[in-house]
């Protein structure tokens, strides 16, 4: 497989807050530039600007997943993962009106050319009863229901002093209230099998917040305890229940209204200085639905770059 090499970041992309802008921070001490034995370990360590084709899973062919918002993103990403080692993939989307309609429609084929069945059509998670009716659909047309991957999420930033009841409720119903109602549905199917996994995903800012995120990490924050009642709750049920925090990542709707400047200030204060990727996520989602995860519950895995640390 070809490696990519990438393009080092400016040299201020390096700098933290409070420090000089005076070169690399392995710099020397004498004369504050980078000796060749410094460069050439930077050159060493560097990351590649894209991933690396995702690997299969052993154990899932034959399996029922349903991911829900997954006609593109992050969504999209994590069916075709799982797609890939065999499940059969159920998901929703939110009809929007415009292109959300073609978009599921080229999910629904992308998944279809790994060769398993794909069952989707338009239901708004914070719906109840549409979401009940829908997973009972799943069952039906692919022949069970296994996993659960509650993705689908919106944004509404704003300071909070200016912030619409709106918007308030729409972030909340859609991130918080749309996977309870999934999660509730999917619980008695997984309790009565003894068997299910369910991978919720959360966010960095449902952890450490940032300015304008009022609603958004208030509907992660409760997302990640949803998690962790849900994991006490069925585990006596051989139910898995885990939480996966992606950082920023590119090509999604969400980092698509974030300025470049926040973007660049996010690649710089992760530890592997690059934003994310979808596959990024859907490779985390993946061992979570793997039974290399069987004895995992209850836990947030960030997939962030290092940008907590």
């Amino acid at each position: 497989m070809t490696r990519h090499r990438p393009h080092r970041p400016p040299r201020s992309d390096w700098t933290r807050e409070g420090e000089e802008q005076s070169g690399d921070p392995l710099a020397s001490a004498g004369g504050g530039r980078s000796t060749p034995a410094v460069e050439q370990l930077l050159e060493e360590v560097e990351a590649e600007t894209e991933p690396r084709g995702l690997l299969t899973v052993g154990g899932l062919r034959g399996t029922v997943a349903l991911v829900t918002g997954a006609s593109t993103g992050i969504g999209r990403a994590c069916a075709v993962a799982l797609a890939r080692s065999g499940c059969h993939i159920a998901f929703n989307y939110l009809d929007r009106e415009d292109a959300s309609q073609s978009e599921a429609a080229a999910t629904a084929g992308e998944l279809e050319a790994q060769g398993v069945r794909t069952f989707h059509r338009a239901v708004d998670c914070r719906d109840s009863a549409a979401v009940g009716g829908f997973v009972e659909e799943v069952q039906e047309t692919l022949g069970g229901l296994h996993i659960l991957v509650n993705n689908a999420g919106i944004g509404r930033d704003r300071a909070l002093w200016r912030m619409e009841d709106e918007e308030w409720d729409d972030v909340i119903r859609t991130n918080l209230t749309g996977a309870f109602h999934f999660l509730r549905a999917v619980a008695p199917v997984f309790r009565a099998q003894e068997f299910g996994k369910v991978v919720n995903i959360a966010s960095v800012h449902g952890i450490r917040s940032e300015f304008g995120l009022a609603n958004y990490s208030a509907s992660k924050a409760g997302l990640i305890g949803l998690t962790r009642s849900a994991a006490i709750e069925l585990g006596p049920s051989n139910v898995n229940v885990n939480a996966v925090a992606p950082g920023y990542i590119r090509t999604t709707r969400l980092t698509d209204r974030v300025p470049s400047e926040i973007l660049d200030q996010a690649r710089a204060q992760s530890a592997l200085g690059r934003l994310g990727d979808p596959q990024d996520v859907a490779g985390a989602v993946l061992f979570l639905c793997s039974e290399s995860a069987r004895h995992i519950t209850g836990i947030v895995l960030p997939v962030d770059a290092g940008y907590l640390l």
